[in-house]
């Protein structure tokens, strides 16, 4: 009991909401009236493989952004490249601000339709969150204790390995999961340039005027934005070296 109550309130909070509202669905969907193609879309055999590209689209999505939001965020914190960082930022908020959709939309003149082009789309609308996090974690750091490190004999990549990355962990892993709710929200756009995912189920709903199966499709993608927002908080404090937290 002590234990739970040390702990943020959104780590044991946010589970009860998630539980709440899949509850609710479950009961509504067993005691309401579906058409024939609405029974067809939530039909679980449809609905795990809908769900599970949904899923597979934003997890493609967030590590291609980790790999490249991170380590370039790391680059533009040494000394020899801060030149570059307002550059840098600003062209990664070229994604942000842009509309999704109509960025999704461009990028198929240039790739096609399809789940590749969806991926490059939200990588590029994903970058700024994890790019700003990693650079705003790293300046942070105390610079006595990356000059106390080097003092002690340790090289560059050490310091920036064993020291600075550790304590700016919380920044970045916050920018991640920020990132991953981000993907998961604006994955179901991708539905409009042939790529599967919950989106079909809005698009189908609003399409067909099926306000049932659109109903299905908001609820869904908001659980599993909840469940993954929730899953990045528990990694975010299991990384997190004891004594920042």
């Amino acid at each position: 009991m002590k234990r739970l109550r040390r702990l943020p309130m959104d780590v044991w909070f946010e589970p009860l909401i998630i539980v709440v509202l899949l509850v609710g669905y479950i009961v509504w969907y067993q005691v309401t009236t579906l058409t024939d193609t609405e029974q067809a879309a939530l039909a679980w055999d449809n609905l795990r493989v809908t769900i599970y590209d949904h899923i597979k689209l934003t997890v493609v999505a967030t590590v291609i952004v980790v790999a490249i939001a991170i380590p370039l965020g790391i680059v533009l914190t040494r000394p020899s490249m801060k030149w570059l960082n307002p550059i840098a930022v600003n062209i990664a908020n070229i994604g942000q601000a842009a509309p999704a959709v109509g960025l999704l939309v461009l990028f198929t003149f240039w790739l096609g339709t399809g789940f590749r082009t969806a991926v490059v789309g939200l990588v590029v609308y994903a970058v700024l969150p994890i790019l700003q996090n990693t650079i705003v974690g790293l300046r942070q750091v105390d610079q006595r204790t990356v000059e106390a490190a080097r003092g002690i004999g340790l090289s560059g990549l050490r310091t920036l390995v064993q020291v600075e990355l550790p304590l700016a962990v919380p920044v970045i892993l916050n920018g991640v999961r920020t990132a991953l709710v981000i993907l998961v929200g604006t994955a179901t756009l991708s539905t409009f340039i042939g790529a599967t995912s919950l989106g079909t189920l809005i698009t189908t709903g609003v399409t067909l005027f099926l306000p049932k199966l659109l109903i299905s499709g908001a609820v869904l993608v908001g659980l599993l934005a909840l469940t993954i927002d929730w899953l990045g908080r528990l990694v975010e404090l299991v990384a997190t070296p004891r004594g920042i937290a």
